[in-house]
């Protein structure tokens, strides 16, 4: 039997992106200046998702690998290797334990406004965009910001870095007034019917995996990048760090 060389073309982005989605339908990025969205209710109330990452792992994983501890309670030899990392003390070694350290990313279903041909995609925001979006939910002069009916529209402006070494800057304006999510209920309910499952968007990995993925980044083909050339596995990294 030949080949299916679509799936291995679907596993070869997987890796890449550490299992994350790369479908250019499912994910949203502003860009640069204005833009209007709406924030999309979920089936079980909690549109605002919470995820724990590792990055800076290499080409391998430039998505970002899901952290088995923090987002299952699962062993995670990263964790496990960055800490001691930073026990070590030295400032090469806190600044790669710094790097390796797991990252909270959030992520809510949206519509943009003028792109609603798009369908609903999946923005993701960090730490300060969530707990203003917290925030304005329990306000009582806004409440649920995304309901389909009396919910409100946010003036999103996206500002890229000025500098070497900085952020982008994310500010979010809710509208004044509320409105409805679209003119009609048949096209309200053709949008909730299509809202991606954000869970299924993200592969959970073993601890297995995610030590394999470690050991890959720290002794690539080209050489390992822990200072001890002979140091060939996470295991023996650690104890050489613990030593």
């Amino acid at each position: 039997m030949a080949l299916d060389l679509a799936k291995m073309k679907a596993k070869l982005q997987e890796s890449e992106s550490g299992g994350r989605s790369k479908s250019d339908n499912v994910w949203w990025k502003p860009q640069e200046g204005d833009q209007e969205i709406r924030l999309i209710p979920t089936d079980d109330g909690d549109p605002f998702k919470v995820f724990h990452f590792h990055y800076n792992l290499g080409e391998g994983a430039r998505g970002g690998v899901l952290c088995p501890k923090r987002q299952f309670g699962d062993n995670c030899p990263i964790c496990d290797f960055a800490s001691k990392l930073w026990q070590e003390g030295t400032d090469d070694s806190k600044k790669m334990a710094k790097s390796l350290f797991v990252r909270q990313r959030f992520f809510t279903p949206v519509v943009v406004r003028g792109e609603e041909a798009s369908g609903v995609r999946i923005w993701g925001y960090g730490k300060t965009i969530y707990e203003t979006l917290l925030g304005l939910v329990l306000n009582p002069d806004y409440g649920d910001i995304t309901h389909v009916d009396s919910g409100v529209d946010f003036t999103l402006t996206y500002t890229l870095p000025k500098s070497k070494g900085a952020f982008p800057q994310t500010n979010l304006v809710p509208k004044r007034k509320s409105s409805a999510l679209a003119k009609t209920k048949g096209e309200i309910n053709k949008m909730l019917e299509t809202v991606p499952v954000i869970e299924s968007l993200f592969q959970r990995k073993s601890p297995a995996d995610v030590k394999a993925i470690l050991e890959s980044f720290l002794n690539p083909i080209d050489g390992p990048m822990v200072e001890d050339a002979g140091v060939s596995s996470v295991d023996e990294a650690i104890r050489e760090l613990s030593a």
